[in-house]
């Protein structure tokens, strides 16, 4: 495999972490399936690098990270090479060998190893002296390049490190044979002009530095994580690690929109631009909402329900006379189609197939007719869109296996009398089960319903509906966030503190009725964690993925 060191002074490199990073998000849980259809969608989009996991977290996470090589790793799309594959590891001989041994399957494998370099992590975190953490960022970065020829290297907390011990340790990961040298603002302390400064001076001041790729990677705890990154990027950075919506721990990482989007818009000022087929942003951006179930802020930038609504009166005569005078984009650049009516109650398996082509998706003939039984009975009700086909796709197609499935809800509620909820289930041996519950609303009376059938204590963390398009006969969306009441389940392992915690789920659902979508998302959630926590199997003869 050939290993291009020298950036493309042009283009900035998109690397990807929402895999990783992204889902170290407080119920940001994805099952395999659902991992490697938003790996799938990320090479549609066009980014450059993948970080599909940290493969010595779990079986379950090495697992989806050799599969996301396999299958995204050797896949062309559009013409263009697969993505880069690329695990993160410790800097410890077990994690780079088993990140390689996830990796190695794709074309174009990467494996990214870190250590910390702040006065703060080395005392009291590694416990090591300064000459201690060179010697192992040496030995480390020698292996992992020993494995395999693309070797990405992160001092972390690059951030609140002294930058003449930065340059030395930076100098021998470039001799140990790192391509790619990542400076993280791991907790998002920085500001702009500091970040930007750190960047000049690495550029500056680190011999070898030509021949690599410098990255940035900024956290979002002062809400500069985008405006680091540009600034690095302006500094002489040629790779941004980013995440689908900026979601990440804490207050979360980079956002991609915001990034490759400013990079378009101002190209006269910073004079780059990424290889992003921008059109695929918003589709990427609700795949990634949905399956983990954390909702878009209206107001977030670019991918916001409210990021093109001009309710103003000022700002709309404005947009009737010239778009351009509060638009600095146009809506269709990221995917966002402001035509309403797409199909009909008239329209075919061929015409729903073309349209979702459109959109990105390519479904198996199985797929297709679910989605085409669910799209019939919907288009009887209202006339679908865009946005209304995402929202099927999401509730109907990419969903993790069942191990219960709603067969039938009555509910009973209003001002008089007890809300009252009776749930029928199809349960994992194909057998029926039906339970009724008083609540405080219809909502709560049919998780109670289902908690009695599952027989497994959950704690509800979060609960969002949002219509899915205009108007009243609009589908509602409902997400929510789950974790298991008991302490049964161990939790995942942050790579950063090598904490454990417990982990969240969250689901998605979808229905013209709201109730029947809380249910439907509910039960998502119990299903992902039922599959994860092993308490359950999926359905009699379906293997779970």
């Amino acid at each position: 495999m050939n290993v291009s060191n020298v950036a493309d002074d042009n283009i900035v490199r998109i690397f990807d972490t929402t895999l990783r990073d992204g889902e170290q998000s407080p119920g940001a849980t994805l099952t395999s399936a659902e991992k490697l259809e938003v790996a799938r969608a990320l090479a549609q989009l066009g980014v450059d690098v993948i970080e599909a996991g940290f493969p010595i977290a779990s079986p379950d996470d090495f697992a989806a990270v050799q599969r996301i090589a396999e299958e995204v790793g050797n896949q062309s799309v559009s013409g263009r090479e697969p993505p880069i594959i690329c695990g993160l590891a410790r800097a410890h001989e077990k994690d780079i060998l088993r990140a390689w041994e996830a990796v190695q399957y794709a074309a174009r494998p990467r494996i990214h190893t870190f250590l910390a370099t702040s006065p703060i992590h080395m005392k009291y975190k590694l416990r090591m002296d300064p000459e201690e953490v060179v010697e192992r960022v040496i030995a480390m970065v020698s292996y992992a390049k020993s494995l395999c020829d693309d070797v990405e290297f992160s001092p972390e907390d690059a951030g609140r490190s002294d930058p003449e011990f930065l340059y030395v340790v930076l100098e021998e990961a470039i001799k140990a044979g790192a391509t790619t040298l990542n400076i993280p603002d791991t907790v998002g302390y920085t500001t702009p002009e500091e970040f930007g400064g750190l960047i000049r001076g690495i550029m500056t001041n680190v011999p070898g530095i030509e021949n690599v790729i410098v990255s940035v990677h900024c956290h979002d705890d002062l809400g500069l994580a985008t405006a680091n990154t540009l600034a690095g990027i302006a500094a002489g950075a040629r790779q941004a690690e980013v995440t689908i919506n900026g979601i990440g721990e804490r207050a979360g990482n980079t956002s991609l929109e915001e990034v490759v989007m400013a990079l378009r818009t101002r190209r006269a000022v910073y004079g780059l631009d990424t290889r992003i087929d921008t059109t695929q942003i918003a589709r990427i951006s609700r795949m990634v909402s949905n399956y983990t179930g954390i909702p878009v802020q209206p107001n977030k930038a670019i991918v916001g329900a409210n990021a093109f609504a001009h309710e103003s009166g000022i700002h709309q005569d404005g947009m009737l006379k010239h778009e351009e005078t509060y638009e600095i984009m146009r809506p269709e650049m990221v995917g966002v189609d402001r035509t309403k009516l797409v199909l009909g109650k008239h329209s075919g398996r061929h015409a729903l197939r073309a349209r979702l082509q459109e959109l990105g998706y390519e479904l198996s003939d199985e797929e297709l007719n679910r989605v085409f039984k669910r799209f019939k009975v919907l288009a009887d009700q209202k006339t679908i869109t865009n946005a209304d086909l995402e929202a099927l796709m999401a509730d109907e197609v990419y969903q993790p296996v069942e191990v219960y499935a709603l067969e039938g809800l009555q509910v009973t509620c209003g001002t008089m009398g007890m809300p009252t909820a009776t749930v029928r289930l199809r349960g994992p041996d194909g057998a029926t089960y039906t339970e009724a519950a008083v609540g405080t609303g219809p909502v709560h009376a049919a998780y109670t319903a289902i908690d009695r059938i599952v027989g497994q204590p959950v704690t509800l963390l979060e609960f969002a509906v949002n219509a899915v398009t205009e108007g009243i006969d609009a589908l509602g969306e409902v997400t929510v966030r789950i974790r298991y009441a008991n302490g049964h389940e161990s939790g995942v392992m942050n790579p950063q503190n090598e904490t454990t915690t417990a982990r969240t789920f969250g689901g998605h659902g979808a229905d013209t009725d709201i109730i029947v979508a809380s249910v439907k998302a509910y039960l998502s959630a119990v299903n992902k964690m039922l599959i994860a926590t092993g308490v359950a199997q999926p359905a009699s003869g379906v293997a779970a993925d």
